[in-house]
């Protein structure tokens, strides 16, 4: 088998290691992350400039493909034109803090995980619930046995399909139920933080996201706030079926 691993944290992220280390044995691994950081950078693409790649070097980075892009670039350039395999899974993350509910719109991680859905490439992304990378290891166990029980189950075979999962925090994670849940929804994000700069110039920083709004049973707020690791199936249509008879008839008589 043959996997492609990316994340949206930077190819020096401790989350990126434990994934590539969790995948060892699976089959054969490459990787290509991002140069920096790009968390909340969705399904960019870089459409303005080149791209470039480097190999990295150094203790947990030896091999890794690093590109100067968002994540949805490291997947992308590695489907249409660097990789000479194709690879029979995509994996994202793991990802510092959770990206559930209205957090997937947004999320780099799920994002690189989409780009291979996207070239009918089943894939996972993961993250952990709470950002500090506390209890990586039990997360990273918990990324390889649900990797070997959908491997186990769904196989790869047939149409491709798109997993979101967010782990708790926990050391005893790996032991942890695993649920099938949908998204929840969250309350709007803060006001933006206005400050000044040095140079006496009106900034902004983003506000922190909102809490939770619907969190009941079945989302994937109740489900890690429950002691279970959430294991949500996406897609990509956008489209509102639900309301497509009533705008048609609405824009009919117009």
């Amino acid at each position: 088998m043959n996997i492609l691993i990316a994340n949206d944290d930077g190819y020096l992220a401790p989350g990126l290691a434990a994934l590539v280390q969790a995948c060892q044995g699976l089959g054969h691994i490459d990787v290509f992350a991002p140069e920096q950081n790009a968390s909340g950078t969705s399904n960019a693409l870089t459409l303005s400039r080149p791209l470039s790649i480097f190999q990295a070097r150094g203790e947990h980075v030896q091999g890794f493909r690093v590109v100067n892009g968002t994540p949805s670039d490291c997947v992308h350039v590695a489907l249409t034109g660097v990789l000479e395999r194709r690879p029979d899974l995509v994996v994202s993350g793991i990802n510092n803090g959770a990206n559930m509910g209205d957090d997937t719109l947004y999320s780099g991680t799920v994002a690189a995980a989409m780009e291979g859905f996207l070239f009918g490439v089943p894939a996972i992304a993961f993250s952990q619930v709470d950002k500090g990378w506390g209890d990586l290891d039990a997360a990273a166990a918990t990324a390889r046995a649900v990797i070997d029980q959908v491997l186990a189950q769904r196989g790869l075979d047939g149409a491709p399909w798109l997993l979101n999962v967010n782990i708790p925090n926990r050391p005893d994670a790996a032991r942890l139920p695993r649920v099938v849940t949908r998204l929840g929804r969250r309350h709007a994000s803060a006001p933006v933080i206005s400050q000044t700069s040095p140079r006496g110039d009106k900034i902004y920083w983003i506000g922190p996201a909102g809490d939770a709004r619907e969190a009941g049973e079945g989302t994937d707020f109740h489900a890690v706030a429950n002691g279970q690791v959430s294991i949500t199936p996406l897609q990509v249509d956008l489209t509102d079926h639900a309301h497509r008879a009533d705008w048609s008839a609405r824009l009919a008589r117009a």
